[in-house]
């Protein structure tokens, strides 16, 4: 299973503010620190945003934070709202389906399986798991300093 690049980038968010639960972060930080575009972090920010993840100030002084507690946030969860109704394989799209096999393909039926597997494990970790007591983690997400 391949997960999108979106998803990556919206786990990644989550942790950097998770580490750093005592303040507000802002995009520019996060981009640097997490090697991500801040055109696609924006987006993925304003998703996770509307999904009640994440808490966002704007303003000169604005920045982000968790929204809810991060041993109250499934990873699992956070896969299924940010992938949304992604079709795991072609047979799986409505429209785009063009596999002659669909109607009589078992494999359809154990890719299903397997991702419903796949989430339910994702669904035992919270985002707390991801980064408490993982000090190699806590090094890498610290900011960059600046260079003046």
């Amino acid at each position: 299973m391949r997960i999108t690049k979106r998803t990556n980038i919206a786990v990644r968010l989550l942790m950097y503010c998770a580490a750093h639960l005592d303040r507000l972060v802002t995009k520019s930080e996060i981009a640097e620190v997490c090697n991500i575009s801040e055109n696609h972090l924006a987006q993925v920010i304003n998703q996770l945003s509307q999904l009640n993840y994440l808490s966002t100030q704007r303003g000169r002084n604005g920045g982000m934070s968790l929204a809810r507690p991060a041993d109250q946030i499934r990873i699992g969860a956070v896969f299924r709202h940010v992938e949304g109704s992604l079709p795991i394989a072609e047979c799986f799209a409505d429209a785009d389906n063009t596999c002659p096999l669909t109607d009589a393909c078992r494999l359809k039926l154990a890719l299903q399986d397997a991702a419903e597997v796949f989430y339910a494990s994702l669904d035992e970790i919270t985002l707390d798991a991801l980064i408490c007591d993982n000090d190699p983690l806590l090094q890498i997400l610290q900011p960059v300093a600046c260079v003046r």
